[in-house]
């Protein structure tokens, strides 16, 4: 046993730090792999080769089971640590499994979340590792993306300079490419949260920031007049959180038999902006998708890390549930379904609640992969659904209110409509779905029935307590079990829509079936782009809503499960090299903000060079 438990239950860093770790090696052999399928860094982590998954081709597949849970609290409730827990708890009922999680953003990291490593006794470990920087993955995405900008703002600026002959001479593999200045969709990146850059001014030289506005002129009107200098072509833009890049998207769907060729020609087929006569721009255009390529080559592999209890984990691409598909890659799911095979089982976890992750598992990454769920886990907690009931605000670093922690069966009663309506979600796929019970110590048994009384009428094949944050593996076991039983079940996989039918449709079936909204409200910017795409060809890609985790509508104040609403798209994006169109819904934003007292303020380093603070 890596870890020895005691209690009370320390510190999440203070249990990680004392764990006896195995060496990644051995953990690795426990799963049919070699030191020949591995690029080891240090001891306990490494990446894996995607060669593994040509070598077991013929093996078949192991059971495939998706974490998710219900619309969550600020404070998250208990997902990962979920994710975690059962797959130790498949392994101490002795069945063989894999983890497959993203790799955390060291924005909400630093931010107001914490660390993405589980937590108690069901942890990635070593979690300083996972939550900082790993092995690179997420610096590779934010050099390609930010080597893209880079190179359409010097292609804007040479093109304001030279005549066509001497581009020409001077690049004679690009040439000409008209690009609208106001047309650039392509912002930079950064993984931190830092709001100020959510709007920025780029290609100003000296003295230009000093001079005045004209009357009645807008900041846009004065940055489009100004002209070009050595400092670049001046214009308005923006900074994303690094895993809000197309390029994080496009790592996490890559197909993991195609590898390389596939990644070079979803990278070659982003489209950044667009020409003065409305032609489309790509990095194939710009001859930076082979470069791009070369730098995200090694982050194509996954990389194979361990659980405080020795099962191994896949941990593969960091895409936001609200603002991406929120799923890790689907290489590292083909390689794990391969390597446990027919008895073995592979959990993965999808971003946010369930209207946001899990319907684009199943919708965009299922669709992708062509991969089966066997079943689907809900995760819920009796506090989140008393906030859905109309409990007080929660509010992450103040001390939760006593409806929180004293039964009130009542406001749980009033809450429960947002389970119901995440579990007859599940069954519209055609999934098994068994609700796991994230419990807490001020929860009670009457509360706990209530829920299980709520989740077998809304259609749940069980209704678990899950204890694995206090007990591991052994807390997990009765969810374990569970799942064993719900993934032999009949399994009527479906997706909600088609490809081939219009946008709009394929928006609207999302918002009445999974929302619940009464109707969607296109606004212009929104309507002019749906012409456009549809003329594109762009029609027939999968959606990726935009939207608040917090609720099921486009506004985080509405709890529960509302009704007599409807939702707003203010504009669509197309990721065309990820292969997804991406509705905004309200005022979504892709770079987040730092809070009054962001986590970084409590990490920090002792003077034995342990981390401290981390949690």
């Amino acid at each position: 046993m890596p870890v020895t438990k005691v209690y009370p239950v320390p510190t999440d860093i203070q249990i990680a730090q004392s764990a006896q770790l195995y060496s990644i090696v051995e953990v690795a052999h426990r799963v049919g792999l070699t030191e020949d399928d591995l690029d080891l860094y240090g001891k306990w982590k490494a990446k894996v080769h995607l060669d593994v998954l040509h070598r077991l081709k013929d093996r078949p597949d192991g059971k495939y089971v998706d974490v998710t849970a219900i619309t969550p609290t600020p404070l998250g409730e208990g997902k990962t640590v979920t994710t975690i827990g059962l797959s130790q708890g498949l392994g101490y009922i002795g069945k063989k499994v894999i983890t497959c999680i993203r790799q955390p953003s060291m924005g909400p990291t630093f931010g107001i979340k914490g660390g993405a490593a589980g937590g108690g006794y069901s942890q990635v470990v070593p979690m300083e590792d996972f939550n900082l920087h790993l092995t690179g993955d997420i610096h590779a995405v934010g050099v390609a993306h930010n080597l893209l900008a880079a190179a359409i703002d010097a292609r804007l600026l040479h093109e304001s300079q030279l005549s066509e002959e001497e581009l020409r001479k001077l690049c004679p593999e690009v040439p000409r490419l008209n690009i609208d200045p106001q047309s650039i969709l392509w912002p930079r990146v950064v993984d931190i949260n830092d709001r100020p850059l959510r709007n920025i001014v780029i290609g100003l030289k000296a003295g230009q920031a000093d001079a005045p506005l004209p009357a009645g002129a807008t900041l846009r009107d004065m940055v489009t007049q100004l002209p070009p200098s050595t400092d670049g072509v001046p214009r308005i833009t923006s900074y994303d959180i690094t895993v809000a890049s197309e390029i994080m998207a496009i790592l996490a769907l890559v197909d993991g038999y195609r590898g390389l060729v596939d990644l070079r020609e979803r990278l070659g087929r982003i489209v950044w902006g667009f020409s003065k006569d409305g032609r489309p721009l790509t990095a194939e255009d710009l001859k930076v998708a082979g470069a791009m390529t070369v730098l995200m080559k090694d982050a194509l592999m996954p990389t194979l890390m361990q659980t405080l209890e020795g099962t191994p984990v896949l941990v593969h691409a960091g895409p936001f549930a609200n603002i991406a598909h929120g799923n890790s890659s689907i290489i590292a799911d083909q390689i794990a379904l391969k390597l446990v095979g027919p008895d073995g089982y592979v959990v993965t976890e999808s971003g946010f609640g369930a209207d946001c992750g899990m319907e684009k598992f199943f919708n965009i990454k299922c669709r992708y992969s062509g991969l089966i769920p066997n079943c689907v886990v809900l995760v819920c907690s009796v506090r989140a659904l008393k906030m859905h009931g109309g409990g007080p605000k929660v509010v992450p670093g103040r001390p939760l209110d006593p409806a929180y922690t004293q039964e009130n069966l009542q406001l749980l009663r009033q809450g429960l409509p947002n389970l119901v309506q995440h579990v007859e979600n599940v069954r519209k796929f055609g999934v098994p779905v068994v609700v796991a019970i994230n419990r807490f110590s001020t929860d009670t048994e009457a509360e706990h029935r209530l829920i299980h009384e709520a989740a077998l009428e809304a259609g749940a094949s069980d209704c678990v307590v899950s204890e694995v944050w206090a007990k591991g593996g052994e807390g997990g076991a009765a969810l374990a079990e569970a799942v064993v039983r719900a993934s032999q079940q009949h399994n009527g996989f479906r997706f909600l829509y088609p490809l081939d039918i219009p946008i709009k449709e394929k928006i609207e079936i999302i918002a009445r079936e999974i929302y619940r909204a009464d109707g969607v409200d296109f606004l212009p910017e929104a309507e002019k782009k749906i012409e456009l795409y549809t003329k594109l060809g762009y029609d027939k890609l999968p959606i990726c809503m935009a939207k608040t985790h917090l609720s099921f509508s486009h506004d985080p104040n509405l709890k529960g499960a509302p009704r007599g609403w409807r939702l707003p798209i203010r504009d669509i994006r197309a990721s065309v090299g990820a292969g997804f169109l991406y509705p905004l819904c309200g005022e979504i934003r892709t770079m987040p903000g730092l809070s009054s007292r962001p986590a970084f303020i409590g990490v920090d380093i002792d003077s034995n060079g342990r981390v401290v603070g981390l949690f």
